[in-house]
């Protein structure tokens, strides 16, 4: 009588992971929508804020606009260039689309956010990034940036949403503004749990702008969208984050980017480790190397690496316990973890993770300290979200 229960059994979840498939691929990112936003477009002069992940389908949102007849002036690159290309930090320079000739102005070079003269002869910012939802992640910033400089210069701001793959969580300390900069630039947890199109949404709705000027928005949804979706990134969104599980770890292992700590860059699993030469945390042995367009100059570059191995971890959402264990381990041999505090405190938005770290506070007692304020926030960006929770 087993047989046929098993049997039985194995039908009812090939039927339920057939439906959850469809379900994924009846998802229409904002982009794949042309007949929601072309008719806004046309006739228009535009400017696009994009990178390599705003695809239609097989095709560039440039090449598919201007298939369309839209009228491209100008692109926006943020971090990583227009092609997402380029290293962490890398400074890039204006430039031209091979393809198309429309001009390439960078917002990760002379400046992050566009001029005057650089908007003067544009209608309507379009946005399409895909973002990790992560608060340091900088591509938030940049959406930003371009969203205030199209209020001040009086230009329409349009979002062609996308998923978020770390959507169901809303962790971490809410930024603290006396620590804003461009890896945190606007007052919400680490992880948010929103995607940039509600983010931007309450943006305008919390008049996080400075001045008092409007803002003419409009968010193309995600179709057949739900929190409840595990979307995979179709396209690497930057080159150290080339996988699923990087993007998931990336909220916990960043804020050792200001330590002595190494994450992987300059190797082949790049946010999926953490190591030192000196102070073992680990039994994975590497030795991070130069990577063209990845990581030129990598953290302990040369030296054997020794590190916890997390390419399998279960790991999800924004954790401290990686970053509690490094610290007392380089507590024991009277060494310094943290070679770069304003940089860190800068990432965690706050200076709190920095000083109850030096107290020899656990995890779960220093992420006790944000709680109500995540709470806040969570009921403070309820009039802004476009998919069910």
């Amino acid at each position: 009588m087993r047989q046929p229960i098993y049997s039985f059994l194995i039908l009812v979840i090939s039927f339920i992971t057939l439906v959850l498939s469809l379900q994924v691929d009846a998802i229409q990112v904002g982009a794949e929508r042309g007949d929601k936003y072309l008719p806004l477009l046309a006739g228009k002069r535009v400017g696009l804020v994009v990178n390599q992940s705003a695809r239609v389908h097989d095709q560039h949102l440039l090449d598919y606009l201007t298939d369309n007849q839209v009228n491209v002036v100008r692109i926006f690159a943020p971090e990583h260039g227009f092609r997402g290309d380029r290293g962490a930090g890398v400074y890039i320079s204006d430039g031209k689309d091979t393809k198309t000739g429309v001009p390439i102005v960078s917002l990760y070079g002379a400046n992050k956010k566009p001029k005057p003269e650089q908007l003067i002869d544009i209608d309507i910012l379009v946005f399409d990034i895909q973002d990790v939802g992560v608060r340091f992640y900088t591509y938030l910033s940049t959406m930003f940036l371009t969203m205030e400089a199209a209020q001040q210069n009086g230009l329409s701001y349009l979002v062609l949403d996308r998923p978020n793959p770390n959507i169901a969580y809303v962790e971490g300390p809410v930024l603290d503004n006396h620590f804003r900069s461009f890896v945190g630039m606007v007052p919400v947890p680490i992880l948010h749990g929103m995607t940039l199109g509600e983010l931007a949404r309450m943006i305008v709705g919390e008049r996080w702008f400075d001045g008092d000027g409007a803002l003419n928005l409009t968010v193309v949804p995600v179709a057949q969208y739900s929190a409840q979706h595990e979307y995979v990134l179709p396209i690497a969104p930057s080159p150290n984050l080339p996988n699923q599980q990087a993007i998931h770890l990336y909220p916990s292992l960043c804020l050792f980017e200001a330590t002595r700590v190494s994450v992987g860059r300059g190797s082949d699993f790049p946010f999926q480790v953490f190591g030192h030469d000196q102070i073992r945390l680990g039994s994975l042995a590497f030795t991070p190397r130069a990577i063209q367009g990845v990581a030129a100059h990598p953290k302990l570059q040369g030296k054997a690496v020794y590190a916890t191995d997390l390419r399998h971890s279960e790991q999800r959402g924004f954790s401290l316990d990686w970053l509690v264990q490094a610290q007392a381990a380089f507590a024991q041999h009277s060494e310094v973890l943290i070679n770069s505090p304003g940089f860190f405190d800068k990432l965690a938005g706050t200076d709190v993770v920095r000083l109850a770290l030096a107290q020899g506070l656990k995890a779960h007692q220093i992420e006790a300290i944000w709680q109500q304020e995540v709470q806040t926030f969570k009921t403070r960006r309820l009039p802004y979200l476009l998919y069910e929770r």
